[in-house]
């Protein structure tokens, strides 16, 4: 393996960790992602939940009648002010 991060994290009343820093720059994970948690024998290896496109999380997200591009959108929200 490449380089080792070795962090502790303590488990509060409630069952939650506080992700280290580093191993969430590791992992690539930020605030709403998931974080998978498998068995492989007597350890747990934790991997980051993928969607099949980084943007799939913002599907659905915006208007269907603005269309695509920075200067479509200037222009569709010049003229929403009556500019």
């Amino acid at each position: 393996m490449g380089n080792r991060i070795k962090k502790k994290a303590k488990i509060t009343s409630k069952g939650q960790i506080t992700i280290p820093r580093e191993v969430r720059r590791a992992l690539g994970v930020g605030t709403g992602d998931s974080l998978l948690f498998e068995q492989a024998g007597s350890e747990v290896v934790v991997r980051p939940v993928r969607v099949k496109s980084m943007f799939e999380k913002y599907q659905g997200i915006g208007n269907p009648s603005v269309p695509s591009g920075r200067k479509a959108i200037v222009n569709y929200v010049r003229r929403m002010r009556g500019r």
